[in-house]
């Protein structure tokens, strides 16, 4: 038996209860992993709030990436072999610490990659990269807008086009968060609280392309700030629907498509992950390259115990997490520089 993070009934991230379950041992193509490090991520939030696509049959745990050290395999496994250092995808029950996965979901790490600084390299990573070149279609040299710039995927998107040749625009609500958009590789910072957005945000983009726009917008906000953001594409430019995290879906205009030769696309990662996951696995070891290259560094800027989830998730709900936050089980012995030294209420 281990600890496990659950939700019992539907609500706000204090409802969790802390339980106890029995990890099955792995079945053919099936991996068990002894947890060191968990993502916490925006759409946990709405997995206990009851409001994402994708629920489960209550209780259930709520958690989409782990990281940690595979401790058994079942036959077919390929290359794992157990002592393996993994980062795994699931769609639920990451926040535990041993849990048993397809091996097309698992995949393994670089030498000298810490599994917490994985996390930061993992599902956010992931969706930043499917919406930049999978969605967005996006090329060397091209203008790319992010908006919410500095949480997971934000900030994850804003180093991924950086990494790999774009000129690259953060939107961020506060100017407190400029100095963190530009140490990841902004080029530029916009700020998108405030009075005049729907022209506002146009002016500044076109002031700065040269009066082109935006080749592509990755929007993880919606509501104004993505009514904002449609005006500010480039001709034959491509905005990528990532999240709603500032507000309600907007509803976009088909007039705008047309005039400007416009591509409106969105992005459910997980569909890729259960579909097509040779293409995530490409993508991963994409990722890892870059790293390996020193290209992209692990936005990771706080860890917590996996005991503190429900402080996590309280803080993404606040909106006060830059980057990315990771809850670490008792088995983590890896870098923790004191600035994420783990935080008990």
């Amino acid at each position: 038996m281990v600890r496990a993070l659950h939700i019992v009934r539907h609500g706000e991230p204090e409802q969790l209860v802390l339980a106890r379950v029995q990890v099955p041992a792995p079945g053919p193509h099936e991996i068990t992993i002894d947890v060191h490090a968990a993502g916490v991520n925006f759409p946990d939030l709405l997995v206990v709030r009851g409001t994402y696509q994708n629920l489960a049959p209550l209780p259930f745990g709520p958690g989409k990436e782990v990281a940690g050290i595979v401790s058994a395999v079942g036959e077919g496994t390929g290359e794992f072999r157990v002592g393996d250092h993994v980062l795994a995808y699931v769609e639920n029950g990451g926040y535990v610490e041993r849990i048993t996965v397809p091996r097309s979901l698992c995949h393994p790490l670089p030498d000298g990659l810490d599994a917490a600084d994985a996390i930061g390299l993992g599902l956010t990573f992931q969706t930043a990269h499917f919406a930049l070149f999978a969605r967005g279609q996006m090329k060397r040299g091209e203008t790319v807008l992010v908006t919410g710039a500095t949480g997971g995927v934000g900030i994850a998107t804003v180093q991924l086009a950086k990494a790999c040749g774009a000129m690259v625009v953060a939107g961020c609500m506060t100017a407190s968060k400029a100095d963190f958009a530009r140490e990841h590789g902004a080029d530029h910072v916009i700020l998108l609280d405030r009075p005049d957005l729907d022209q506002g945000l146009k002016a500044e983009i076109a002031a700065l392309t040269g009066g082109g726009g935006a080749d592509v917008v990755v929007d993880n906000l919606g509501g104004r700030v993505f009514d904002a953001c449609v005006r500010s594409v480039a001709w034959c430019g491509r905005i990528v629907v990532v999240g709603f995290a500032a507000g309600a879906a907007a509803t976009l205009r088909s007039n705008y498509l047309l005039i400007k030769n416009i591509a409106a696309v969105g992005l459910h990662w997980s569909d890729y992950r259960d579909r097509t996951p040779n293409l995530v696995s490409d993508a991963q070891k994409e990722i890892f390259d870059l790293w390996r290259q020193g290209r992209l560094v692990s936005p990771v800027t706080e860890a917590l115990r996996l005991d503190d989830a429900v402080l996590a998730l309280r803080r993404i709900a606040d909106r006060q997490v830059r980057g990315k936050i990771v809850l670490l089980t008792d088995r983590y012995a890896g870098r923790l520089v004191p600035s994420l030294d783990p935080v008990r209420n």
